[in-house]
């Protein structure tokens, strides 16, 4: 009997978050009843060719649209149809996620009617900064592209090419306008529960940091800070290497490195 084809996920990797990366990772494998095959997404070369530069202030601004960005995967995020099996499934996730339930419960949610799913959020942040003194900017569908399940093989994502990626502006990739509204399917809040936004009486399958986690040392507390600090202590001692034991694969070793990816 042949094994199951793993699931590709591709987890957005910054390496001032590299400590969020491995234990978003860890917590996904660590709960996964199925095969997962992992990824960290930062600014593959070849692929990616995106420029931006700082301000005398340290705010990233992209080229493309004279607009602030925050973390080198704010745009490549968009290469995983580019990147995982055409005629399969992906999901796409940033790193400062802690994830509480099964993987394999969001899979059963897959439709292959819709190009992408994502919870669709109206998320509108009023703190005027984010992590690392990044600017807070409101936008249409803000976070939406934070968890996406991507259904790869659907005829609507031929409408985002690799050039895409790296020369159209953040609202149209982030707004998903390759596709038709009919294209974007819902998945429940759980799955993508925003720190600071979401009600707290909500059950959070995967908890997203949206206004920084416990790696940071500047971070504003809240209620699932200490679950994410239990993640990282279960990581650390569960063997000696325990990122690699549980098949979180060590950082890449430079900005954009695609490494062979571990498999179940």
């Amino acid at each position: 009997m042949n094994a199951p084809t793993p699931l590709r996920i591709f987890i957005g990797y910054d390496p001032r978050e590299d400590e969020a990366y491995r234990v978003c990772a860890y917590s996904m494998r660590r709960r996964s009843s199925i095969p997962l095959e992992i990824h960290p997404l930062g600014q593959p070369p070849g692929l990616y060719t995106r420029t931006w530069h700082l301000t005398p202030g340290g705010q990233r601004i992209d080229d493309a649209d004279g607009k602030p960005f925050s973390t080198d995967f704010a745009f490549s995020r968009f290469l995983v149809p580019a990147l995982a099996d055409p005629n399969g499934w992906a999901l796409f996730c940033d790193c400062d996620f802690l994830f509480q339930a099964d993987v394999a419960e969001l899979l059963t949610l897959a439709d292959p009617r819709f190009a992408v799913q994502c919870v669709q959020h109206d998320h509108r942040p009023s703190e005027p900064v984010k992590m690392d003194g990044q600017a807070q900017t409101r936008y249409f569908r803000k976070n939406w592209s934070s968890l996406v399940l991507w259904n790869c093989a659907h005829p609507g994502n031929a409408g985002l090419t690799v050039a895409d990626v790296s020369t159209r502006p953040g609202a149209w990739l982030h707004g998903f306008r390759w596709l038709a509204d009919a294209e974007i399917g819902a998945l429940p809040e759980s799955w993508n529960w925003l720190d600071g936004w979401s009600s707290p009486e909500m059950p959070a399958r995967a908890v997203h940091f949206t206004r920084g986690g416990p790696w940071l040392s500047d971070h504003v507390p809240g209620p699932y800070a200490e679950a994410w600090l239990r993640e990282r202590e279960a990581m650390e001692l569960a063997a000696p290497r325990a990122a690699d034991a549980e098949g979180v694969r060590p950082a890449p070793t430079a900005l954009g490195d695609q490494l062979p990816p571990y498999q179940d």
